[in-house]
């Protein structure tokens, strides 16, 4: 009885999960040593992203549980899964370049905002830029126009100064 409870328990910390993150991507992660596997761990955990590994047939019952169809393809063999609360791109993006220098890493899937989603979808994300990036090329875009008018004010003031001399 205590370890259906146990079950029980870990699904539901599973869908709090689901529910709670911003994105979740799932890895098969064979083929890794301990000390890759706690770099990779090193990596996520800096990026405020919970990396773990649950029994399939567990989160298939909380992936039921919270209605995200088609993630039973995705959650066979080995599988390790990435949480992310805060950012969208972060989890995406660690374990990409992580896999591109590990081989033996493979990306499976993973859940985008509540929708699940495929590898390349995954692989897409991870070449967005992250949230700073984000932040930094609005505010690129926003002073544009304020540098052009400075930039303008600046040479009729310079060509009013011809004129005058």
């Amino acid at each position: 009885m205590a370890n259906v409870d146990q079950k029980k328990q870990v699904v539901e910390e599973i869908s709090t999960h689901f529910r709670e993150s911003q994105s979740t991507v799932f890895v098969d992660y064979r083929g890794l040593n301990v000390a890759e596997i706690t770099q990779l761990r090193k990596e996520l955990r800096e990026a405020n992203i919970e990396y773990k590994v649950y029994k399939n047939t567990l989160a298939r019952r909380a992936a039921a549980e919270v209605e995200l169809e088609g993630l039973q393809d995705t959650l066979v063999g080995p599988t390790a899964v990435a949480f992310s609360k805060e950012d969208v791109v972060a989890p995406a993006k660690i374990i990409d370049k992580f896999a591109k220098e590990h081989e033996a890493l493979e990306i499976k899937g993973g859940v985008i905002e509540g929708k699940v989603a495929t590898v390349d979808q995954i692989q897409e994300l991870a070449k967005l830029p992250d949230y700073n990036g984000l932040v930094s090329m609005l505010l690129s875009v926003l002073q544009a126009p304020v540098r052009n008018l400075a930039y303008a004010t600046k040479a009729i003031a310079e060509q009013k100064e011809e004129q005058e001399a």
